[in-house]
């Protein structure tokens, strides 16, 4: 056997080198099944409209060019299209790959048949292979394996989702593959009809599935000929009993199920072989693992064929299933108790190893029947009345209970890692203590030759010379023993008993004492020498489970709430878990045989299965830890009261609280025990991973901290129009509850060995961040090519619609309250007033309020969001204008009146002709930038608030901080003037300022009014449209003395000047330097034309006019940091100084 998968042997390697690829194409497919891009199962409505043109099953095949000029024809469908191309041609390759990977599969296994028919290779046919056990195994891998594959595809990804990938595939990368192989892949895998979701058994299903690329039929015979009557891996040796026959033959049985389906005649006529197989294979099941604990009812999965129904209705009778399942519910019952005692034990060694072992091997074949038969089918073809009420009867007569089935599975398992462990440290020490036991035999003897030779003397025995001479003569027997000499072992076992009954040496006690521990002595040398490999393999043989891989999701509820009983239960996992890390043992197998580089992916992902599995097991720790920390909250922020400084001594009884700190110490208790029992489970080997309990505890709890603040961020901040409650009240809330979850975790961090200030920090970070991106998602298209989810593109809209969560509504609430066209920001008073009721709605004390509730990364996130709003209104207002600026109305009337502004005298001659020129001219497309200009500058004075807050928390927080920061910030700004071009200090350069930007955003160092948030635009005459829209909005404004600001002339036509201002400048500032002070020299040719044109008369409109136009240049000059020498140097001081003396009066 061991000769044919020689290295030499270039046959076996190859057919070894193909059922390794078998198993690594299963694991890809099990791997991807959990990223199908959303978008590609056009399950409702708007996603239809929107990619149903796109996204097309086969039927792009029978007229692709028709599809292709649809798509061509509409730049709606392009754009979408491309995004498509853009954001999944990834993964819509990585999902062909795989697809293709089956078809080449079935392609070399055929080839490979052929070229053994063709006698490529020397001495080997089908019949030598099916001859050899190893080459047997090999062949009929291969064809079972790629069933699986069939089924797993048509499973985890339906027909419709598989044949719109390949189209998608075709479409995006057609010129990158071959057009033959893709047509190939096309035809294998086009959809079947089945689907999962409707139980609804297509027509020759699956055997017209497995029949698009054919397999040699001769070969197929061969193969169901010797799984029908050979033993192919000869696990009858690890289930010696009878009754476990078919548990031994279980994985022969499922390949023999699955490979039946290439070969449909027998199932449908051959009954004779059928009933042959059902006798064998199927006398007392019907429920089979196919490959890792994909699970298949015979009752369903026979039903079309009447050769293979009616022999298997035999073992489906009533009658025959009662008395079965009763015999495994009473056997469970049974073992349950075996089990428990064995547990109480205190020592387990080697005499009662062979007892354990053959428990061990009782519980796992009754686990191995009830497990299968209570489990829901995975590949579910029908789901027929019979075999539900099969399931029902096996429930009842064996009286099965889920809870009762996870303390057998728990005992089971941690019986069989103390059998393992003891027998493994029996084994390393076999030859060390079998020579011990040797030697220590040969004294004895010795001693007793020396006794009755009369050279040692003991009371009542006299000296005889024929025992002297026996017992040296025995001695030298035992001396010259090997492991190998059991018989001779026993014989001399014997020679001890007959000796000291012929010579009566019982009557001894000494003597007799010394004979039966030296007979025990040779019986522990002959149970040491009966120590083999062999065992151990037939061990792990009958502790396989990969039958329960998936059966073990239902079991996590009850392992959950007998954890939240009983925290101790948590070390008995650790067994649970180590005996389904050695299910990875079977798909690994092979691939391992044939050193492929697949070892590693293959073996990643199971250990990373197995890990989510305990994981998510184990979240219970963390969940009810939180449950109990949510008491400790309550304590924290409702009953202790705040211990002042000083305390009187009469007042101590009264902050004692005596009864509440009793609770917390019990809760603090109960926290302390939960803790204790995950971190008994220490370190855990899962396949090639090794989870760490304090690392697994961690990250439950930072799981835990995150769903609880994001609930009660959630559910804090939600505003209604009609709620009584203002924003202010929800915020103080708010920062009341988020308190006592930070005090109340940071008081249990040390029962619960975890640097709980660190862990809130990032987690809240986290969150924070998280809710952020999935607010920008939530309003635009992202480019998102991360596997974890894939979203889908909306409009571009800041409505509430879009507004999806807290860190949104938070926003959308802020911009609602300040809104420009109902209130006025008053710069002295730092506050927002109602145009009409001229009451103040807000101020400046709102933000500190939410930086107390949503904390620094809070605000943080906020800016963000908001920087996010500009760049969205920015990137719209631009797109507006360079699609307008096209147009020759716009482009004559921009030209003309560049024109006039640049001409010797300007606008002097007529400056109200001028004025009335600009009003109709461009009061068409004014409107529509005004509102960009004024939100754009609404967000920016919220941003300008925000640094503000930021900045003086960090002053009082982390003051030497903020000033290294303020330090390093300067020099940096001088270093980057000297102008140093090179490039590899370029890319360091990028690097440390955007590390630094990050941490002068977090302190709150930066003015927002000098960002730029997008790539300057192209527009040659920004300036001058910035320009003629503030010439437009002049008559709306005055000069109101009180607040020392220009107010709107009527609250039907509001405009607030600073806001205006701030968002003239914030587009001007995404262009050139000198869009700026082009924009300031129209303001002073406008200012100068007004001052010195004879229209402007002392208390008119023109005068008011010019009042208006030099606030808003003070209030540009102020924000923009832009120098009064620029203006000085167009408009003579004296003018400057004649208006603001009349403003001031």
């Amino acid at each position: 056997m061991s000769d044919f998968l020689t290295s030499n042997n270039i046959c076996a390697q190859n057919l070894l080198r193909l059922v390794s690829r078998g198993n690594a194409i299963i694991a890809e497919l099990m791997r991807l099944k959990d990223y199908v891009p959303p978008v590609f199962s056009l399950d409702s409505k708007p996603i239809v409209q929107k990619y149903g043109s796109i996204i097309i099953d086969f039927i792009y095949f029978k007229s692709v060019s028709t599809y292709e000029q649809k798509i061509e024809s509409d730049p709606i469908l392009q754009e979408t299209d491309e995004e498509l191309r853009n954001n999944f041609s990834d993964i819509i390759s990585r999902f062909y790959l795989a697809f293709e990977s089956v078809h080449k599969y079935i392609t070399d296994l055929n080839l490979y048949v052929d070229e053994l028919g063709d006698g490529i290779y020397i001495h080997q046919s089908i019949d030598t292979i099916m001859l050899n056990e190893e080459g047997r195994q090999l062949m009929c891998e291969a064809v079972y394996l790629y069933g699986v594959m069939l089924l797993l595809v048509d499973y985890h990804f339906e027909g419709c989702i598989r044949e719109r990938l390949l189209v998608s595939y075709y479409r995006y990368n057609a010129q990158r593959s071959s057009s033959t192989r893709v047509d190939d892949v096309c035809m294998l895998l086009r959809s079947t009809g089945f689907s999962k979701i409707s139980n609804k058994r297509p027509a020759n299903y699956p055997e017209d599935y497995f029949k698009r690329v054919s397999l040699n039929d001769s070969l197929i015979e061969h193969i169901i000929g010797r799984l029908r009557s050979d033993e192919i891996y000869n696990q009858s040796l690890a289930f010696p009993h009878p009754e476990h026959r078919s548990t031994a033959l279980s994985n022969q049985a499922s390949m023999l199920v699955i490979i039946l389906s290439f070969k449909p005649i027998m199932l449908h006529t051959h009954t004779a072989i059928m009933r042959e197989i059902v006798d064998r294979f199927f006398p007392d099941n019907w429920v089979i693992s196919i490959y890792m604990g994909i699970v298949i009812n015979l009752c369903d999965w026979w039903l079309p064929y009447k050769a293979a129904r009616t022999a298997l209705n035999n073992t489906l009778e009533s009658s025959n299933v009662k008395v079965i399942a009763q015999n495994y519910g009473q056997k469970m019952k049974k073992l349950i108790s075996e089990t428990e005692e064995v547990q109480l034990a205190v020592t387990l060694d080697e005499s009662t190893i062979g007892s354990l072992v053959k428990l061990v091997r009782e519980c796992n074949v009754t686990l191995h029947w009830i497990l299968l038969h209570t489990a829901v089918s995975t590949i579910s073809l029908e789901d027929s009345k019979r075999s539900r009420m099969l399931k029902q009867l096996i429930v009842t007569e064996s009286k099965y209970n889920i809870s009762h089935c996870l303390q057998l599975l728990l005992s089971t398992a941690q019986i069989e890692q103390s059998v393992k462990h003891l027998y493994k440290q029996l084994l390393f020490g076999k030859e060390t203590k079998w020579l011990r036991d040797k030697k220590t035999c040969v004294e004895r003897i010795t001693d007793l030759a020396q006794i009755f030779g009369g050279n040692k003397s003991l009371d009542g025995i006299e000296r005889n010379q024929n025992l002297h001479a026996w017992f040296l003569e025995i001695s030298k027997h035992i001396d010259s023993l090997q492991q190998e000499d059991a018989r001779k072992i026993v014989q001399l076992v014997q020679a001890l008993e007959e000796v000291q009954e012929f010579h009566q040496l019982e009557n001894n006690l000494h003597i007799s004492q010394y004979l039966a521990d030296t007979r025990e002595i040779l019986h522990n040398m002959l149970r040491t020498g009966n120590i083999t490999e062999d065992t151990m393999i037939s061990l792990n043989i009958v502790t396989d489970c990969c039958y329960a891989w998936n059966i073990m999701e239902s079991f996590i509820d009850t392992m959950q709430a007998s954890i939240k009983e009983n925290p101790p239960t948590v070390i008995k996992l650790k067994a649970l878990f180590l005996k389904m890390a050695s299910a990875l043992e079977t798909p690994l197998l092979r691939v391992n045989q044939a050193r492929s580089a697949d070892l590693s992916s293959v073996s990643q992902y199971y250990s990373r299965e197995l890990e989510k599995y305990a994981r998510r097991v184990l979240q219970i720790i963390p969940e009810t830890v939180f449950g109990l920390l949510a008491e400790i909250v309550y304590l924290e922020t409702n009953a202790f009261k705040e211990i002042p400084t000083k305390l009187p001594k009469d007042k101590l009884k009264d902050y004692a609280q005596l009864d509440d700190r009793l609770k917390m110490a019990k809760l603090t208790y109960a926290v302390s025990v939960f803790t204790k029992g995950v971190l008994s489970l220490r370190s855990v080997p899962l396949g090639v991973l090794r989870v760490d309990s304090h690392r697994l505890l961690e990250d439950g709890i930072r799981q835990e901290l995150v769903k609880k603040v994001t609930l009660a961020l959630d559910s804090g901040l939600i505003f209604e129009p009609k709620s009584k409650i203002s924003l202010l009240q929800k915020l103080h809330n708010l920062a009341a509850i988020i308190d006592g979850y930070r005090k109340s975790f940071q008081y249990i961090q040390d029962y619960i060995n975890i640097n709980s200030l660190k862990i809130w920090h990032e987690e809240i970070t986290y969150i924070i961040n998280n809710a952020v991106e999935e607010e920008c998602i939530g309003s635009s298209w992202i480019s998102e090519k991360s596997w974890k989810y894939f979203h889908e593109e909306k409009h571009v809209s800041i409505s509430d619609n879009n507004i999806t969560t807290f860190i949104g509504r938070l926003a959308r609430e802020l911009l609602r309250i300040t809104d420009p066209r109902t209130t006025i920001y008053i710069e002295h008073s730092l506050a927002w007033y109602d145009l009409k009721t001229q009451t103040e709605v807000l101020n400046y004390k709102i933000f500190s309020k939410t930086l107390e509730a949503i904390g620094t990364p809070g605000l943080t996130g906020l800016d963000k969001l908001i920087s996010f709003y500009i760049i969205t209104e920015l990137n719209s207002m631009i797109h507006y204008i360079e699609k307008n600026i096209r147009n020759k109305m716009w482009s004559s009337t921009i030209d003309h009146f560049d024109t006039i502004l640049n001409s010797v005298d300007g606008p002097k001659g007529n400056i109200s002709k001028f004025h009335s020129s600009i009003i109709t001219q461009t009061n068409k497309f004014c409107p529509q930038l005004l509102e960009w200009i004024l939100r754009i500058g609404h967000y920016q004075l919220l941003k300008k608030k925000i640094a503000y807050e930021l900045n003086t928390a960090c002053k009082f927080e982390a003051k030497h901080m903020e000033a290294a920061l303020q330090t390093l910030n300067i020099a940096i700004l001088f270093e980057i003037n000297k102008q140093n071009n090179n490039e590899q200090n370029e890319i360091e350069k990028k690097e440390l300022l955007r590390e630094l930007n990050i941490r002068l955003d977090w302190a709150g160092i930066s003015n927002p009014h000098n960002n730029i948030y997008i790539k300057s635009p192209n527009i040659n005459n920004i300036a001058l449209i910035m320009f003629l829209l503030t010439i437009l909005q002049l008559p709306k404004l005055y000069y109101c003395k009180n607040t020392g600001t220009l107010l709107s002339k009527r609250p039907q036509d509001p405009l607030d000047a600073v806001i205006f201002v701030i968002g003239i400048l914030t587009i001007l500032r995404q262009c050139t330097f000198s869009a700026m002070t082009r924009y300031v020299k129209y303001l002073c040719i406008y200012i100068l034309s007004c001052v010195t044109s004879d229209s402007v008369k002392a208390g008119s409109d023109g005068e008011s006019e010019i009042s208006n136009i030099l606030h808003i240049l003070e209030l540009f000059t102020k924000y923009s940091g832009i120098s009064r020498s620029l203006i000085f140097k167009e408009i003579p001081i004296i003018i400057m100084d004649h208006f603001q003396a009349k403003t001031s009066k």
